[in-house]
């Protein structure tokens, strides 16, 4: 019985582990605590429904809207400056690629497409929201306190909720698993599914290792969340650097609800419980260091998993207690600073 709910443990503390990374880093790039991380998680399994389902997303027409808004943000931006040559640039990625990814969608057979396809269909749809929800929110609040942006984050929370229930409804989805395989450990039965998600987990958390540790743009991120005048001054661009972070967000949060929906039943608001538990671990790194928000939040799963075992009608609150004491002793241990004006 441990074995087995340590294997539960271990494979919800992966999801969790890629959120509370996503947490730190958009915190440390843009000090944006990001609520909303857990509606991405809902809508990329939600989509991914739809796409096999044989239907449209109507997450497709949320992409274009959020890119036509941008598309006359930057366009008005552009010729107020005199650089119309950005014109073309501008509406390709704002207005061309949600318009061709509506038209793609309505000539294809989605339901009979194979899986790797629907599942690249649907983090094309939900990654970009992103750096789009970056540009129309937070990019012209960048300089708020950090309380400010905060209160933006509720507010596009309940935002995203809302039309989640408009775009999916009510009722909960579950997809297909990735793989119907089986086996033994010892007495312990591990299914294909749960292999998946943890390998895939590890293999992000990689990727991300030698993205930042190796490629310009990776290190302009870290410079960013180290210094961000410094940054500045050495001609990183802000804003570049705000919407490449929520890119690497929306794509962690997308690729978590599709490895996570084959397992639970998600449904419209599932995303915020998940994002909760991915935001204790990333309070148990102090929102700051990525080791430790990652073995938090496989330290969240474990508890949970165990919680849900003997007293499965407190796990919730159980596992959010965790946080009083990392945050008492954080208090005790860290000397009070003013924020800078």
């Amino acid at each position: 019985m441990a074995a087995l709910l340590g294997q539960d443990g271990l494979t919800n503390g992966a999801i969790y582990a890629l959120l509370a990374l996503a947490l730190v880093l958009v915190f440390a790039v843009t000090r944006v605590i990001f609520i909303p991380q857990g509606e991405f998680v809902a809508y990329g399994a939600l989509t991914l429904a739809m796409v096999q389902a044989g239907t449209v997303p109507a997450t497709v027409w949320l992409l274009l809207g959020m890119g036509v808004f941008a598309a006359g943000l930057e366009g008005a931006a552009a010729l107020r400056q005199g650089q119309g040559g950005k014109l073309v640039r501008i509406l390709g990625w704002n207005l061309a690629y949600p318009v061709a990814l509506v038209l793609l969608l309505g000539a294809l057979p989605l339901a009979t497409l194979p899986m790797p396809a629907q599942i690249l269909l649907a983090l094309a749809i939900v990654v970009p929201m992103g750096p789009l929800m970056y540009r129309l929110v937070y990019q012209p609040i960048a300089a708020a306190p950090v309380l400010i942006l905060l209160i933006v984050s509720v507010a596009v929370h309940v935002g995203m909720v809302g039309l989640g229930l408009l775009f999916f409804g009510a009722e909960g989805q579950r997809t297909p698993p990735f793989s119907d395989a089986r086996f033994d450990l010892g007495s312990m039965p591990v299914s294909g599914q749960t292999i998946w998600v943890i390998v895939a987990s590890l293999a992000l958390i990689i990727i991300l290792y030698q993205f930042f540790e190796r490629t310009l743009y990776g290190k302009a991120l870290r410079a960013t969340a180290i210094n961000r005048n410094g940054a500045r001054l050495m001609g990183i661009s802000p804003a570049l650097a705000g919407r490449l972070t929520f890119l690497l967000a929306a794509f962690i949060g997308a690729l978590s609800g599709v490895l996570i929906a084959p397992i639970t039943t998600i449904y419209y608001d599932t995303g915020f419980l998940i994002g909760l538990k991915g935001f204790v671990g990333a309070i148990i790194g102090g929102l700051a260091s990525y080791p430790v928000a990652a073995a938090g939040a496989v330290l969240v799963g474990l508890l949970e998993a165990f919680s849900s075992f003997w007293a499965s009608a407190h796990k919730e609150v159980i596992v959010f207690t965790l946080i009083i004491p990392v945050l008492l002793w954080r208090s005790l241990k860290s000397h009070h600073l003013e924020e800078e004006e």
